[in-house]
């Protein structure tokens, strides 16, 4: 059951326009965190968390729950 782009409603393709501003703003807000953190704050090496934050979703929540010392 594969839907090309076309045959999306538009409600949806708004939603999914939706899901992927609020992505993008998840990991800008990572790595804008990453980056304004001392390095004493961030469980490991900050350059780890470059790239485990560029995978969708789960990296910046990973960042957020794991990655920052409290």
């Amino acid at each position: 059951m594969s839907r090309t782009k076309m045959e999306l409603s538009p409600g949806t393709k708004a939603g999914l326009g939706v899901a992927g501003i609020v992505q993008v703003v998840f990991a800008f807000l990572a790595f804008w965190d990453l980056a304004n953190r001392h390095p004493d704050d961030v469980r490991g090496p900050k350059t780890a968390w470059i790239p485990a934050i560029l995978i969708n979703w789960i990296g910046p929540a990973s960042y957020f729950v794991f990655g920052i010392r409290r």
